[in-house]
């Protein structure tokens, strides 16, 4: 399938690295509204309200392929670039464990910090029949053309991933009869969901609470490992529901394989300083981040040992062989 992408280069905060020479810039690899979009924008917003930068950084929405069009633009077209992150997630460790990205693998880029980890969540349209995790499991379960579930990640990728691992906790043996429907971003399956044209959602925390917010969605389970505290206290857990699955997406940034040490070690204090600001810590507990603390070499392990993991998981339910 021929990829196709939209370039929508958005300002929305200051960042420039120590020399200030160079306005910088952020790839969200999704169109607006999902995860990715989240962490670059929030991110660079945050950044300029701690004083850390002082110029312009662009937030350029660069959809396609689960990631994999944002992916080889940087790695076949700007691998020298000390002014350029990219956000990335789980998904992307996915996507990379599955050879989703044709030809690239994790250790053409250099892996800077993560910020936090978004829980995922299954969720219905407001008005839904649906009240709970098993009653959609269920549904599933005896009919499974009834339901289609939408998610921001390729088929193959993180959000499919989550809803196969509850399919599969809650006894649902063939876990390739979920109908899972794959768009550019969660922002854009939730319009799916409201216009009536899927019955689920599966995606994150962090976007899917706007949507709680304005009173669209609802969540019928987080998967924590227990309720979350503050906005979030009213979503049940699917272990709590009987379904024994925990999901943690976790957020950070990757950056060109030809940045400058300089460079780099740069971007990981600036990203460093930020999650250990009070500033960040409020920008967490409002959208259901979970803490998850890792940077430079530290934050490489750990994707290296996602992506083991996930070519495991994968071949275990028959994703990939």
């Amino acid at each position: 399938m021929a990829l196709k992408f939209v370039r929508a280069a958005v300002t929305v905060a200051g960042l420039t690295l120590a020399t200030g020479a160079t306005a910088s810039e952020c790839i969200a690899p999704a169109n607006p509204g999902g995860g990715w979009d989240f962490t670059c924008r929030q991110v660079g917003k945050s950044l300029q309200d701690l004083g850390l930068i002082d110029s312009t950084m662009q937030v350029v929405n660069l959809a396609g392929g689960g990631g994999g069009v944002a992916y080889a633009e940087v790695v076949n077209k700007r691998m020298e670039e000390d002014e350029l992150i990219v956000a990335a997630s789980a998904a992307t460790a996915t996507r990379l464990a599955q050879g989703a990205y044709p030809g690239n693998t994790m250790d053409e880029v250099r892996w800077l910090a993560t910020i936090g980890a978004d829980y995922g969540v299954v969720a219905v349209a407001a008005d839904s029949a649906v009240q709970t995790l098993p009653e959609l499991l269920d549904q599933i379960k005896s009919d499974p053309t009834s339901v289609s579930v939408a998610g921001g990640s390729a088929v193959g990728g993180w959000d499919h991933l989550k809803v196969l691992i509850a399919a599969n906790a809650y006894g649902i043996d063939d876990v390739r009869s979920v109908k899972y429907i794959a768009f550019d971003g969660g922002g854009e399956a939730v319009t799916q969901l409201l216009a009536g044209s899927v019955q689920a959602f599966t995606g994150d925390i962090s976007e899917a609470k706007g949507f709680v917010d304005s009173g669209d969605i609802r969540v019928v389970a987080i998967l924590s490992p227990e309720r979350l505290g503050g906005d979030f206290a009213d979503f049940p857990t699917a272990k709590e529901q009987g379904v024994d699955v925990i999901g943690a997406n976790w957020r950070g940034f990757y950056a060109p394989g030809g940045m400058s040490d300089e460079a780099y070690d740069g971007w990981v204090a600036k990203i460093a300083e930020l999650y250990a600001s009070d500033t960040w810590k409020e920008v967490m507990a409002n959208n259901g981040l979970a803490p998850l603390d890792l940077q430079g070499a530290d934050f490489e392990a750990f994707v290296a040992d996602s992506v083991a993991q996930i070519q495991q998981i994968s071949k275990e339910i028959g994703i990939i062989k």
